[in-house]
């Protein structure tokens, strides 16, 4: 490939990078507020300008086309924010991106992979069921008007799995062919069309999967099969997915098995955190570290993952972990500066590390304020 053209941005915040962290951590009301500014920016700035929220902003090309998988995702912590402040615009923000979600949707119920303006254009089973979350919070918040988006997205699901509980039939084209325990995050789509919708099966279904997943679960808790590219080093944007899904499914069904290994897991990531908050991101079957770069995106989903298991377990160890892995990502935050940045989350620390290099994610930013809501709920534990 050729070498990358950077442009004075990309070089600043590179060598700002290299310098470290900042030494102030600005708090988690005011990141929640800086990453809900930012979600807004990147739905009015999508260059496609449907009223999806951009894929990124990149320090290189700009702003991207919608994309439907984390725009689905978005939707419950869009509405959450809204109702936590009262915003009504907020809403209305929400309600944009369900109505895109539903005027997108093939007519068999499933949703696409990639960006709106990505090919080939076909049906993926992990893109459904974030788009499902998003569904189902809608029908919670909104009402019947997305009660049939969700019940075709749910059954697309539930008739598409394989017998073990995988699935296999709808696999997106952007990744490395494979199975994929990390769809259990996928599972909790189910579960929460489940709550909307009782008595489809559709939990039920939820569960074969995360019970095929714990095929994959080594007795440390690190899974196998666990990654878009590279299963010997899974990122940890993955596990996070994989470890958020056990905990739905235990939510769900209050199985102890489930959350016990949801413990063993936690409890894998918990120690490869350092003491700033610094997690790899890649850990390897070890739980040792496969990269030199921190996802910030799963760092987050990781913290959120670990102040659900404090609040299921009391064991200050996932406390303290969560607390350092969401000051880091917050010290990687502008709560100044220039307003396509502003609140944005990088893909990686550095930059130009191997997630999302040199762009700001919707959904790490996404995941930012999930896991600051959370710690806020928390409070001083």
């Amino acid at each position: 490939m050729p070498p990358v053209r950077l442009t004075a941005a990309a070089r600043a915040e590179r060598l700002a990078d290299r310098r470290g962290l900042p030494a102030s951590d600005p708090g988690p009301q005011a990141v929640i507020d800086a990453c809900t500014a930012w979600l807004g920016a990147a739905q009015d700035h999508s260059s496609s300008n449907d009223g999806g929220v951009a894929r990124d902003y990149s320090l290189l090309t700009g702003w991207s086309s919608s994309y439907p998988e984390t725009t689905g995702y978005i939707i419950p912590t869009m509405i959450a924010v809204a109702r936590r402040t009262g915003d009504a615009a907020l809403h209305e923000r929400a309600r944009r991106m369900l109505d895109w979600c539903v005027a997108i949707q093939f007519p068999a119920g499933g949703f696409q992979g990639g960006k709106i303006d990505s090919t080939p254009r076909v049906p993926v089973t992990f893109n459904t069921g974030q788009i499902l979350l998003g569904l189902a919070a809608g029908v919670a918040a909104y009402g019947a008007a997305y009660e049939d988006a969700l019940h075709r997205a749910a059954r697309w699901l539930r008739d598409s799995q394989d017998a073990d509980g995988c699935w296999r039939r709808h696999p997106t084209p952007f990744a490395r062919p494979g199975d994929k325990a990390y769809e259990t995050h996928v599972a909790w789509g189910l579960f929460e069309a489940d709550r909307a919708a009782p008595g489809h099966g559709y939990g039920a279904a939820g569960l074969r999967q995360v019970d095929w997943a714990l095929t994959r679960q080594q007795p440390n808790g690190w899974f196998a099969s666990n990654c878009l590219d590279e299963p010997l080093k899974p990122l940890s944007h993955t596990i996070g997915y994989v470890l958020r899904g056990l905990l739905e499914a235990q939510r769900f069904s209050a199985r102890a098995d489930l959350l016990d290994a949801a413990v063993r897991t936690g409890t894998g990531v918990a120690n490869a955190v350092a003491d700033d908050g610094y997690l790899p991101g890649r850990l390897d079957h070890a739980f040792l570290p496969g990269a030199d770069f921190a996802c910030l995106t799963g760092s987050a989903q990781n913290a959120h993952c670990l102040f659900l298991l404090y609040q299921r377990t009391g064991e200050r160890r996932f406390l303290d972990a969560a607390r350092r892995l969401n000051g880091f990502v917050r010290r990687t935050v502008a709560i100044d500066g220039p307003a396509h940045v502003r609140g944005g989350v990088k893909g990686a620390f550095p930059v130009d590390g191997d997630y999302g290099a040199w762009a700001y994610l919707n959904w790490a930013a996404k995941f930012c304020i999930d896991a600051n809501l959370l710690e806020l709920e928390v409070g001083d534990a």
